[in-house]
């Protein structure tokens, strides 16, 4: 085993980092916004090939830049994404970050019905999240529930919608795609709450 070509240094590697996913980015068509977005996801997975299943409304960046800047919040469906948003920035633009899904209400109301607790916190969420941000990175079911509460009225300025796993998730992300709402989604059974946060960090962070 050899250690002579290791980077040390902080600054050094994330220079190196960023000039390795600047060129898996060139291969696709993005406005610089998209890159950011794109960039980061790839940065955090590690998978070059996650760049070219990212889908983006067309409004997606420009209406979720226009309503962080405008201070508002972001509601998750689970507390690994909650935790992985970087807190301090938002509340530097006014803004904060919830997710309700160990409320004792809903922890309650999820047994009753026999549904998640994730889909029992975006329902009660309600009207709370117009204007704001959405960001699902772990349940199909939540996202299910947010699109059908969109059919229904509701207007977030922004979905992120990344759930993982096998059941439900490709489909819930293939019919974001198809809707009418500004949102960023990745197509198939890929995702997770790391790469939702990611993304909104990105948007956070655009300048």
């Amino acid at each position: 085993m050899s250690f002579k070509d290791v980077i040390w240094q902080p600054q050094e590697i994330e220079r190196e980092s960023m000039r390795q996913v600047a060129e898996f980015l060139l291969p696709l068509n993005l406005t610089p916004g998209e890159k950011a977005v794109v960039g980061r996801i790839i940065h955090t997975s590690g998978d070059p090939d996650l760049g070219a299943q990212v889908r983006f409304h067309p409004q997606a960046v420009v209406k979720g830049l226009e309503a962080l800047q405008a201070g508002v919040d972001i509601y998750t469906d689970v507390t690994m994404l909650q935790a992985g948003i970087n807190s301090r920035r938002l509340a530097e633009l006014g803004g904060q970050v919830h997710c309700a899904v160990h409320s004792l209400e809903v922890v309650e109301e999820a047994r009753e019905r026999g549904i998640t607790r994730s889909a029992v916190a975006m329902e009660r969420f309600g009207n709370r999240l117009n204007g704001q941000v959405v960001a699902i990175g772990n349940a199909p079911t939540a996202l299910f529930a947010l699109m059908r509460m969109i059919k229904e009225g509701l207007q977030p300025a922004l979905v992120v919608g990344m759930p993982v796993g096998f059941v439900g998730a490709a489909h819930s992300k293939e019919l974001l795609s198809q809707m009418d709402v500004p949102n960023i989604t990745l197509l198939g059974t890929r995702g997770g709450s790391p790469l939702a946060a990611a993304t909104i960090n990105a948007l956070l962070y655009y300048k």
